[in-house]
């Protein structure tokens, strides 16, 4: 940014790039192998294609029950906590004032790593559309079973139609969020952001205290003797 100082500040730890490249390249893996099961390409084969979706889909599930565990040990969870504050302000920067080369109307710090709209997007996909996709895909996957569970009741047709409509609104999502990565200071600040831990951002911003992910407790005045 001409004219702004820029200074670099340790945004994201370890767990959360692992977790962020491993949780992309398995869900391009099952998006790759899910659509190929269903006859969309045919690249792998079908069979190679079948087990290798539910391999990584099983273990994708183990390890997004880590995910939450992890942010619930850690107080990350609260980064995602949703809020309408700065909601207009996020939605128009990104509908018009990011073409006008405008400041970003929340700022990232490491106590607010998100935005209003991100922490609403990412809350609906951990929390709603990412256990729909991994429980129906467990019916899916244990469907010669569902009456030993007392599942016969299920349509397969509806877990089916709900599986696949989930695939696609996760593509739609990685398409977005690709676009969306390239919109910071540079195109790839944000990518190498996610890669070093380290996020370049503009000198001075301040962080509200509703943004932050803990508010800090007033300090006791100590006495003079």
């Amino acid at each position: 940014m001409k004219g702004v100082k820029m200074v670099n500040i340790y945004l994201y730890s370890r767990y959360e790039r692992f977790w962020h490249w491993l949780q992309t390249a398995i869900i391009i893996i099952l998006l790759i192998t899910g659509f190929e099961s269903h006859g969309t390409f045919s690249l792998l084969g079908f069979r190679f294609a079948v087990d290798t979706h539910n391999f990584v889909g099983l273990s994708w599930l183990i390890l997004f029950a880590f995910f939450i565990f992890w942010l619930f040990t850690t107080g990350e969870y609260k980064q995602y906590i949703p809020t309408t504050r700065k909601m207009l302000a996020v939605v128009r920067y990104y509908s018009y004032g990011i073409f006008r080369g405008e400041p970003h109307p929340v700022p990232k710090r490491k106590e607010a790593k998100h935005n209003p709209l991100q922490r609403l997007v990412y809350l609906s996909l951990a929390a709603l559309l990412l256990p729909i996709q991994m429980a129906t895909g467990f019916l899916y996957w244990g469907y010669n079973s569902w009456q030993a569970w007392g599942l016969e009741w299920l349509s397969l047709p509806v877990i089916a139609f709900i599986h696949m409509a989930g695939a696609f609104a996760i593509l739609s999502f990685l398409i977005v969020h690709i676009y969306m990565i390239t919109t910071g200071h540079t195109i790839f600040s944000h990518t190498r952001a996610m890669i070093t831990g380290w996020e370049e951002l503009q000198e001075g911003t301040q962080i509200e205290d509703w943004e932050q992910k803990e508010r800090k407790t007033s300090q006791p005045v100590s006495e003079t003797v």
